[in-house]
């Protein structure tokens, strides 16, 4: 009678492990090649057919080969010559998924093991029992399924008198084997990656040092930059790549000594190759530990010796731009203010004549306009300074009150009649603090010519007030508003930019080179404010508004004192001296030498120097004539007015071949040149003084009566 067994794969014990021989897709195993042929073996022909146990069975429950195979751990099937199933372990029972060994006893390997009654892993081991049974040899095969589970299947032929009794079939379950090979593969193709990559990278030195310091690695980067090969720098100090300079300062100790505290160490710096030449390299130092031990460090280096050639190349092209930028504005502002010194000079003599009201009117009208002129001049030249920096604040004493009203007074005459001008002025600011009033002139001035131009009527309004004071500063806060056109939407965010204007067109009403502004915001920082912009609460205007922090003047009290003991002893006011009077009495005994080569400038200087008192003034066209007209003996001058940029030889080579020869009666620069630093400049290179042009007539007066009254005898 046949039995009948059901081999579903969907059919599981409710005692399958979870990991089941065989489970799911098996992939192409390694099977052990046979050695030997058994061809004379009597074997069986296989059957498709169940064939019954013999009755003389070797496997009888009461035997010892019973219980063997039986309880085993190992999944084990016991087949005979004829490739029958004789025997199972419990432990096959429950890997394969089948109900019980009833299922599997009797059956051929051809059924048991074929992929489309049983689990598919054990293809495999159908092909290993026969090539153990025609070779005699032992089989094995390690079979990896797709849910990654592994197995190792060995067939063990049993040969006795030359005849094949059995087959032990055995399935191991390798699966956590499998998968710590798997990952030590992964880890040494990690490490065998990294290995070559650190080995064969040829832009970058990587290598390891021992805790000592020592060379333990060298890679093909660290031969090509240093010329090192291995065998020579293995084993040697690393500090062998350091100057000597260097290892004095204990600079290699010190950066193990950083690594170590910080967790890395970068540093740029000047390396030495083998042969001696040097680069300049970027090096990184890192510790390596390994379960909290120091195993080294590793040091990577990179040359940056082009880089820092580059770098250098673009510095010096910034500071040659620099400069030809320095000397491009100065030799414009020369170029300007040379005519203009003579147009406005002309105009201050032209008023002091006898002229007509429609005369004087039209005079006033060009003055005015050479002054605008020359307050562009003036905003392009503050930009520059202040964008390179070259700006600096005095600390002089100030009252700003005066300052406003002082520049109020000068914008009388500007504003339009349907315009009223207002100032309010808080009682608790300070009389007198110590800042920089022409700076802080220069802000309100901005800002009210602002107001006044954008203005046609309503009301400007200057209000000044102490914001808040400590131990050592008062913070002024001084706003200018006005009910002008106003700032456009979304403009304040750009107002403070260098040149933005908001009308650009060609029938712009309103001119101006848009610098004022950002001007006003750079001077506000230095001196430890800001600047801002709201729309008038009003209506229509705007409201522009600054801080500056001025510092308290610590002999204030002792002034106070000393004022009110003057007015105790009710002394006499002192008589106002009218400085020009002064040096017009002065000049009538003294003899000045004009060295100008502009024949326009000499011929103003000259109307300007006789309106002063100044009867004997001699002139020279350049530096050379201005050396030999001085060094006549007796010295025949009380003091030299010296243009700077002359022909054949300028004012400086002149004032210095001057100075040489003992020379020493005032020399004062008269130039066009009014770039910070310069006024600075010529009073290092020997000259007195200077005035720049055009030439202010007032600081003219005092400028020659404090020379002048030096030299007089009282």
């Amino acid at each position: 009678m046949q039995n009948s067994y059901d081999f579903s794969p969907t059919l599981r014990s409710p005692s399958v492990s979870p990991t089941r021989l065989g489970q799911g897709r098996t992939r192409p195993g390694v099977m052990v090649p046979a050695s030997t042929s058994l061809g004379s073996l009597p074997t069986p022909s296989p059957s498709d057919e169940n064939v019954p146990p013999s009755k003389t069975d070797d496997y009888a429950s009461s035997s010892l080969a019973y219980d063997l195979i039986r309880y085993t751990p190992a999944p084990t099937v016991i087949l005979d010559a004829s490739l029958l199933v004789r025997h199972v372990s419990d432990s096959y029972v429950t890997a394969s998924g089948a109900r019980d060994r009833d299922q599997l006893l009797g059956r051929h390997a051809d059924i048991i093991f074929d992929s489309n009654f049983t689990i598919p892993a054990f293809t495999a081991a159908g092909k290993a029992v026969k090539a153990a049974r025609n070779t005699a040899q032992l089989q094995q095969v390690k079979v990896v399924t797709d849910t990654v589970s592994a197995w190792h299947m060995r067939a063990i032929p049993i040969i006795r008198h030359e005849s094949l009794r059995c087959i032990q079939m055995e399935f191991l379950d390798v699966t956590e084997e499998h998968q710590r090979q798997l990952e030590l593969r992964e880890r040494s193709y990690q490490n065998e990656t990294f290995r070559i990559l650190v080995e064969t990278v040829k832009d970058y030195a990587i290598f390891m040092l021992d805790p000592t310091g020592h060379v333990a690695t060298w890679n093909a980067g660290a031969q090509r930059f240093k010329g090192y090969t291995p065998l020579e720098i293995i084993g040697k100090h690393f500090s062998t790549f350091y100057s000597q300079e260097d290892r004095d300062k204990d600079k290699p100790a010190r950066e193990l000594r950083d690594a170590l505290r910080d967790g890395r160490c970068e540093d740029e710096g000047w390396r030495f190759r083998k042969d001696g030449s040097k680069f300049w390299a970027n090096v990184v130092i890192t510790p390596v530990y390994k379960e909290g031990v120091l195993l080294g460090f590793s040091k990577v280096t990179r040359d940056l010796t082009e880089r820092r050639k580059t770098e250098k190349s673009l510095i010096a092209a910034y500071e040659e731009a620099s400069k030809l930028k320095s000397e491009f504005l100065a030799n414009m502002s020369h170029e300007i203010r040379t005519p203009m010194h003579g147009m406005l000079s002309a105009l201050t003599l032209l008023l002091d004549t006898k002229l007509d009201s429609n005369q004087r009117e039209i005079t006033h009208i060009v003055q005015e306009s050479g002054d605008v002129l020359l307050q562009l001049i003036n905003d392009i030249l503050d930009y520059e300074k202040l964008a390179s920096g070259s700006f600096s604040i005095t600390h002089d004493i100030i009252s700003v009150a005066g300052i406003i009203q002082s520049v109020v007074r000068a914008h009388q005459a500007c504003h339009r009649p349907e315009v009223t001008m207002e100032i309010f002025l808080d009682e608790k600011l300070p009389r007198s603090a110590e800042g920089d009033s022409l700076r802080y002139r220069q802000i309100v001035q901005n800002l009210l010519s602002n107001a006044t131009k954008f203005t046609e009527t309503g009301y400007i309004r200057i209000l000044a007030r102490l914001q808040s004071e400590d131990h050592e500063n008062f913070t002024i806060l001084t706003e200018v508003v006005d009910t002008g056109i106003g700032i456009p939407a979304g403009g304040s965010n750009t107002l403070f930019t260098p040149f933005t204007q908001f009308d650009n067109s060609a029938t712009k009403r309103y001119k101006g080179t848009g610098l004022g502004l950002s001007i006003s915001k750079s001077l506000a920082e230095l001196m430890g404010g800001n600047i801002g912009f709201h729309p008038n609460p009003e209506g229509r205007g705007s409201v522009f508004w600054f801080t500056a922090k001025l510092k308290k003047c610590k002999q204030l009290k002792a002034l106070d004192a000393l004022q009110e003991n003057m007015q105790e002893l009710k002394l006499p006011a002192p008589t106002l001296v009218n400085p020009m009077e002064t040096l017009k009495a002065l000049a009538a005994s003294k003899r000045l030498l004009l060295a100008e080569d502009n024949l326009i400038n000499r011929k103003v200087m000259l109307r300007m120097l006789a309106g002063l008192g100044f009867e004997k003034v001699d002139t020279a066209i350049d530096g050379k004539e201005a050396v030999t007209k001085a060094l006549q003996e007796p010295a025949p001058y009380d003091l030299i007015l010296m243009d700077v940029n002359m022909p054949i030889q300028d004012g400086v080579s002149a004032t210095k071949e001057l100075r040489a020869k003992g020379l020493q009666v005032p020399i004062v620069a008269m130039t066009a040149n009014a770039l910070k630093g310069q006024a600075e400049s010529y009073i290092a290179k020997g000259m007195s003084g200077y005035i720049a042009k055009p030439v202010d007539r007032n600081l003219l007066v005092e400028l020659l009566l404090g020379y002048l009254q030096r030299k007089s005898p009282g």
